[in-house]
């Protein structure tokens, strides 16, 4: 998002690759980058096997992209420099059109059966004697690209880690960055919820606990977050609970059918907690979100052992004092009684302890707030800190396609100016 325009601010010629979503809706150009759209031939087969059915897909996707830049090649386009994210196999057949490219891969995550997000949950380790053998088929995609990939570029050391040996000494980490200037504390921000009992005021004297999820589900640690919930009410009793998230599957399993994580682990607190005090916001506007966070008075991040979201960090820049579980990547960036405490992602206790200490004590909470948000800027800034990395890890690229020093000085100004990057994006 932010990579292709600042490289087509330095005078690079810069193009994407993207799914085709809707008839003659896409951008040609978006922020100086030319935009470009395939569309997958066929849906997946009907009756395939089911351990392969991820594959296939990836597969399906990987052959669309393979023809459009086949189009594309035909009509002149040589990129000194390809930056895919292989997750959804677009890129797997693109060294077959432009051999002699250099790729580099978003390199997000690398499945695992022990170690990672799966069977780390007891309460929901899958029963299925096949998952561990879908779990390594759903790899097959990142292995076919290691042998053609140059180069990757991963958010946090965990998830670098993730991958085998052989790749992950190819990994640079850098993390996509943060606008800590935009994603500030306001202690003047107020908002209105309208509730069925009538209108409530928040501002900076309001006690607010705050948890968000793209879609609230046990892989961000939902369910634990609401088992705490019936202690920190009781002990809190003007406190107020701003819930943010959707009511799908972002990851992990889908809930039984008909049912939602939300309202099944709603209902098993229902009966020990005041509603009237917990507000489900759903998915919200960008700016709603900032001022939840804003308002924040303890904010709480759960997760397994996944992939690091980028709301920790946006509450860290905001200035919140933060309660996260004790899982990776997490410890990375919270360090217990620093920038925010961490707890056992299972002892809904400890979290529900944590919390109702971090409410009674605003200079605590202060001091943490303060922490974590120059801790966010010093680290994680995407215009001081993370944009300038990652420009210098793609002109490192740029110099390793040319093959001598020589030939790199003789051609200083084609980098600078003339050298074409693609990016493949689902």
């Amino acid at each position: 998002m932010h990579l292709a325009p600042a490289l087509v601010e330095q005078g690079h010629e810069v193009a994407a690759l993207s799914i085709a979503r809707g008839e003659n809706k896409e951008l040609a150009i978006w922020n100086g980058v030319a935009m470009h759209y395939y569309k997958p031939a066929q849906g997946s087969t009907k009756g395939v096997h089911p351990w392969v059915v991820d594959l296939e897909t990836k597969v399906i996707r990987g052959e669309a992209l393979f023809h459009k830049a086949l189009q594309m090649k035909e009509g002149g386009f040589n990129p000194d420099l390809i930056v895919a994210h292989p997750g959804w196999g677009e890129s797997v057949f693109v060294k077959e059109v432009w051999p002699d490219t250099k790729l580099a891969l978003y390199s997000e995550y690398f499945y695992k059966t022990h170690g990672g997000d799966v069977n780390f949950d007891p309460e929901f380790s899958a029963n299925d004697v096949d998952d561990a053998c879908k779990i390594t088929l759903k790899n097959v995609n990142n292995l076919l690209h290691f042998p053609i990939a140059d180069a990757g570029i991963s958010p946090t050391l965990w998830q670098a880690s993730s991958y085998p040996k052989e790749f992950a000494d190819k990994i640079t980490v850098i993390h996509d960055g943060i606008d800590t200037n935009k994603l500030i504390p306001n202690p003047e921000v107020k908002m209105t919820l309208n509730t069925a009992a009538g209108e409530v005021a928040l501002d900076a004297n309001s006690e607010i606990i705050t948890f968000v999820n793209r879609n609230l589900e046990p892989y961000r640690g939902y369910h634990i977050f609401m088992r705490a919930l019936p202690e920190i009410l009781k002990e809190r009793p003007n406190a107020r609970v701003l819930i943010l998230g959707g009511n799908e599957v972002s990851y992990g399993a889908p809930p039984p059918a008909g049912q939602t994580w939300r309202d099944i682990f709603l209902h098993e607190v229902k009966d020990r907690v005041d509603l009237s005090r917990i507000h489900f916001l759903g998915k919200v506007d960008y700016a709603v979100y900032q001022a939840c966070m804003q308002l924040s008075s303890v904010h709480v991040y759960l997760t397994y052992p996944f992939v690091l979201s980028w709301s920790l960090l946006e509450a860290m820049s905001m200035g919140c004092a933060i309660v996260a579980s004790n899982t990776a990547p997490v410890q990375e960036v919270i360090k217990s009684g620093k920038t925010g405490r961490l707890v056992d992602f299972f002892d809904a206790g400890a979290l529900a302890k944590e919390v109702i200490d971090l409410l009674g004590n605003p200079a605590a909470r202060k001091k943490l707030g303060t922490a974590a948000r120059k801790y966010a800027v010093e680290n994680y800034d995407l215009q001081s800190v993370c944009l300038p990395q990652q420009l210098a890890w793609v002109e490192g690229l740029f110099k390793k396609q040319y093959k001598s020093t020589k030939k790199i000085i003789a051609k200083k100004e084609t980098i600078k100016t003339k050298a074409k990057v693609i990016g493949l994006k689902s």
